[in-house]
């Protein structure tokens, strides 16, 4: 483990701070070749390095954390895989590609690139995504690691599983030759087993390292049949800094789901996060709640406008409270509405609010909301893993 780094560098608190100052070396330990990246860090960088995956780049550790994943791209890496890949990050879905890589020295290489998000179980959330680069092998004469192209292509393979120790030789380097030279070479069950393999043993080492956080995480997002919309890492970290009841939710999927739920709004809600992301806010309503105001909440939706009002609602545990409820339109930079926030107070918690009116509390986050978003859509689109320039 690299103990040069200190306690403080946000690379080495990306994971030690979720589950233990153990979890490095155990990471360490693993023999296979991958990095660990972190998308609430701004820029997406990568935050852990293999030892494997250094010495087949031929980078320092020092010249890898903190920098985008696309330092590895070039001429002849393909922008068809590098779309996959960023659309799997920004959907939190594994990918599987092949994929061509350089090194530091400038050679490329061509690798079966597996990349998968881990998921919190209990509430659905990114905490890192991993990528794992398995070399393809390329011999002759075998189901994997076969050329589409070149010299080998012509070989019948009866010849091929003919040839003697001497001959493989030569046919794996024309093959690895050929492939310098910009022919593609496929990945085959083995490569694919290799990165399985690699997969369950990093989930195995998080998960064997976490305790002092309790965390438990999968690379499967295990929060029930609901699909749960994506959500920036950057945004939602930027939203944790405020410490107010609230939700967001996206006016332009089906339903208006809601997208972000605040930790105040669980912990006065009852819910957790993984049962409240991906439905609609009236959920809290019941038996008594007052039509008349669920149809103002709509004509203000449908006007594009603010509405304050007073709600009966409901927490998980089926007890009621009124809500002094405040719902917004939240626009990005360009002016055009991206989310509407709903600011929940407890009614009977007026009094914690020391002296601060209801209002001013409820105005007091919607702007905290907006800069956020606004401060955010300024950039390109967030963070992402790959981007088409170097």
């Amino acid at each position: 483990m690299d103990t040069s780094r200190s306690d403080s560098d946000p690379f080495r608190l990306s994971l030690t701070s979720r589950y233990s100052d153990w979890v490095l070396e155990a990471l360490e330990e693993l023999s296979d070749c991958f990095l660990i990246t972190d998308p609430a860090i701004s820029g997406h960088p990568i935050v852990f390095a293999s030892q494997s995956f250094l010495s087949m780049s031929g980078y320092s550790k020092s010249e890898i954390l903190g920098r985008n994943p696309r330092l590895f791209q070039g001429p002849e890496t393909d922008r068809g895989s590098v779309s996959q890949i960023r659309e799997a990050v920004r959907t939190r879905q594994s990918v599987q590609v092949n994929l061509v890589n350089y090194r530091k020295d400038g050679t490329p290489h061509q690798v079966l690139f597996h990349m998968s998000p881990v998921f919190v179980e209990e509430d659905g959330s990114v905490l890192h995504f991993f990528a794992i680069q398995v070399p393809i092998v390329r011999r002759p004469g075998t189901q994997h690691g076969a050329c589409s192209k070149g010299l080998l292509r012509g070989c019948r393979d009866e010849v091929r599983k003919g040839c003697d120790a001497h001959a493989q030789k030569v046919f794996d380097n024309v093959c690895n030759r050929v492939s310098e030279e910009g022919e593609t070479c496929m990945a085959g069950e083995l490569e694919r087993e290799r990165a399985l393999n690699a997969s369950n043993s990093i989930i195995s080492a998080l998960n064997r390292y976490n305790n002092f956080t309790g965390l438990v995480v999968s690379t499967k997002q295990c929060c029930g049949p609901r699909t749960i919309p994506a959500f920036s890492s950057c945004l939602n970290l930027s939203l944790g800094g405020i410490n107010k009841s609230f939700v967001l939710s996206d006016p332009h999927l089906p339903g208006m789901p809601i997208v972000y739920a605040s930790d105040a709004f669980l912990s006065l809600t009852g819910y957790s996060r993984c049962e409240v992301l991906g439905r609609n806010s009236k959920f809290l309503n019941g038996p008594g709640t007052c039509s008349k105001a669920l149809q103002e909440i709509n004509k203000s939706i449908s006007a594009e406008k603010s509405c304050t009002l007073r709600l009966l609602n409901y927490r998980k545990d089926g007890s009621s409270f009124w809500n002094l409820f405040h719902i917004s339109p939240v626009r990005n930079a360009t002016g055009k509405i991206a989310y509407y926030i709903g600011v929940i107070l407890d009614e009977a918690s007026k009094g914690e609010l020391n002296g601060i009116s209801p209002e001013m509390l409820q105005f007091g986050t919607v702007g905290a909301v907006k800069v956020a978003v606004r401060s955010l859509s300024f950039s390109s689109s967030g963070p992402s893993w790959s981007s088409n320039s170097r």
